[in-house]
Formats: C-alpha cells, sequence, structure tokens
C-alpha cells in the first residue's frame, strides 16, 4: 500500500485547480448577482462595485511595493473581495466610505496578517464590520430598486422619499431623488416587537426572490444568487458541506421560533431568502482560508454560522447577522481544525 504512494512537495490538493482559477470561478459565479445589482440599482451599483473593486486592487498593489514583494494581483483575490464587500453595502452607500472599507479590507485584514492565506478572518466581513461600526446612518438607509415604486406594506408605512445631493455622493452637481425603505428583515424585526403585521411580511418571499426589495447590493435577488451558487457546485469550486450546514441550520432555528409564535416570527422561507443568508452560505463562509479543512469540521463550522445569524436575528438587537456570525467562526475555526484532524494520506499511524 506504501508503494503506491506518491510523495511530492505542498500544496496537495485533488483537483486541477489554482488560486487564480478558484478566484475565477467564484467571481464569475458571483455575475449574476453583479447583472442583478446593476439592473435594480442602475449607477449606483455600477459606481458602488468599480470603486470597490478598484480600491481594493490599488491597496493590495501598495503593501506590495511597501513590502516589497511580488505583485499578487494576478491570483484576483483582491477583486472578489471588493465584490463581495459592494455586495454587502447599501447602494447609495458614498464612494469615499466604499474606499475606506475597501482599504481596510485589504490593508488590515489581509496584507498586515500576510496576504492571502495568511488572514484569519475574512477581509470583506471584517471591513463591513469595521463600516457598521464607524458609520452610522450611512450603513442603514435603503434604496428601493429602481424598477419599483412606491410600496406600501399593509399596517406599515415604511417609505420614504428621500432628496439625496448627488455631490456628495458621486461628485455631480444635480439632485438625485431616491425612494427610501426598511429592508423585510426590518420589518420583521418590528413585528417580533409588536409594531407591525406578520402577514404582509411573509407574503415578501416572492418579491424577494425576484429582486423586489430593498437591501445590500448583493442580498437583493435570491434567484441570481442560487444561479451563481449552483455554478460553484457544479464546477466543485466549493463542496455543498458548508452552504447546506449554514441552511439548514437557519431554517430549523427558524422553524422553531416560528412554531412557537407564528404571529410573531417570519417563516423559515422568508429568512432563508432575505437578508444576506444565500450569499453567505455560497461565496462567503465558504472562503476557503477562513473555513476549516475537514468535511466534519465543515459542516460544524456552517451550522455554527447559521445558527448564529438566526440567534442575532430573532433575540439580539439587530436585524441581520451574517456578518458578526461569519467573523466569530472565523475566530473559532482553529479550534475545529484542532477537533476533526484530517486522516494522514496512508492511514492513521499505528501506536504502540
Amino acid at each position: 500500500m506504501l508503494s503506491k504512494i506518491t510523495v511530492s512537495p505542498a500544496p496537495h490538493i485533488s483537483q486541477n485547480l489554482s488560486t487564480r482559477g478558484v478566484m475565477g470561478d467564484v467571481i464569475i459565479g458571483l455575475a449574476p448577482a453583479v447583472a442583478a445589482a446593476v439592473w435594480f440599482f442602475r449607477f449606483q451599483a455600477v459606481w458602488v462595485i468599480a470603486t470597490c473593486v478598484v480600491s481594493c486592487m490599488v491597496s493590495e498593489w501598495i503593501c506590495n511595493v511597501i513590502r516589497k514583494k511580488p505583485n499578487s494581483l494576478g491570483d484576483l483575490s483582491a477583486i472578489l473581495t471588493g465584490l463581495i464587500l459592494a455586495f454587502s453595502l447599501p447602494p447609495m452607500i458614498p464612494l469615499w466610505a466604499a474606499t475606506i472599507g475597501s482599504a481596510f479590507a485589504i490593508v488590515i485584514t489581509k496584507m498586515l496578517f500576510g496576504g492571502l492565506g495568511c488572514n484569519v478572518f475574512n477581509p470583506a466581513m471584517a471591513a463591513r464590520a469595521f463600516m457598521a461600526a464607524s458609520l452610522g446612518a450611512l450603513m442603514t438607509t435603503w434604496t428601493v430598486p429602481a424598477t419599483m415604486g412606491e410600496v406600501h406594506y399593509k399596517g406599515q408605512d415604511a417609505n420614504v422619499l428621500a432628496t439625496v445631493h448627488a455631490e456628495n455622493l458621486y461628485g455631480g452637481s444635480a439632485e438625485q431623488a431616491a425612494l427610501t425603505q426598511a429592508t423585510p428583515l426590518a420589518w420583521s424585526k418590528s413585528a417580533q416587537k409588536g409594531k407591525a403585521d406578520i402577514q404582509p411580511i411573509n407574503q415578501m418571499v416572492k418579491p424577494m426572490f425576484y429582486g423586489g426589495v430593498g437591501g445590500c447590493l448583493g442580498e437583493t435577488s435570491v434567484l441570481a444568487l442560487l444561479i451563481g451558487g449552483v455554478y460553484l457546485l457544479i464546477r466543485r469550486t466549493i463542496s455543498f458541506h458548508i452552504p447546506a450546514a449554514v441552511l439548514i441550520a437557519a431554517a430549523v432555528f427558524a422553524s422553531i421560533f416560528h412554531l412557537i409564535s407564528p404571529d410573531k416570527y417570519a417563516t423559515p422561507a422568508f429568512h432563508l431568502f432575505s437578508g444576506g443568508m444565500l450569499i453567505c452560505a455560497f461565496f462567503i463562509a465558504t472562503d476557503p482560508v477562513t473555513a476549516p479543512l475537514s468535511v466534519k469540521g465543515m459542516w460544524i463550522f456552517g451550522a455554527g454560522v447559521g445558527a448564529l445569524v438566526m440567534l442575532i436575528r430573532l433575540v439580539g438587537e439587530l436585524p441581520e447577522g451574517v456578518m458578526y456570525a461569519v467573523l466569530i467562526m472565523n475566530a473559532l475555526t482553529p479550534l475545529i481544525d484542532r477537533a476533526c484532524k484530517l486522516v494522514p494520506a496512508g492511514g492513521k499511524p499505528n501506536v504502540s
């Protein structure tokens, strides 16, 4: 048996994949979500996505120059970080804020730890948490998609016509009218506090599937995210373990709370389709750098992410908990890897 084992230097991978290939596949998987964001939010989405991607690339290039390291932009990881960060931001976020967040993701969370493969936390989620703590209302102002008119839900008048000065956002001089609206998760949080009717909220599943709700750039269309997720699974760029664990754990927690109090808590389908649940399951939690290595560890990690997201949504004060759930489980990944060790090639050694 030992004669059949080929010993070779790292990296040891079971597929003909490179870092550039993996990152490229994930970027392709995000392409439907990019198209959906541009369709629903028009040039607002274009500017935010472009700003985040370019800022991440420039930040990484500057860090490599300062550290006198080879240019690492060819691995496409900076582009992917910019995309995921942009997808976690409000459409009307000022571009200077997107630039600061992108620089934080690359410089603080990635390059200071040693670059790709050495970072402990997902760069985009760490930057998102930093921006949420630093920018206040800029991170909680949600724009209604351009494809929608003014929509009112029974018992809730959450639409506010806001006039936004374009020069504050994109350097223009004209005024731009934007219809702002609370997200579905914000409405569900109001229902949990007895300030809104839960039934109209449960009926938002179909609009969320196609993209008829406000929210972050990357969480508007469930259909676009599912298309990208299925692509990654077919390409075997990701395995099904973490996405399945995230969604199953979230569905279980949502079902328990909904069964206990159906007039207070939304349905499991609502929680699976709302917010950043799907982009987290397929594109964020599956980050190979910050996720466990073993299959057992992946199940534990994914279940932890799904459970924490739902605990924050259903018990905490915040309507969404994806970034905090991912960061907490990132911190626990080394412990999970230690508890769920991979079996060495050739089997476990005999201890006499």
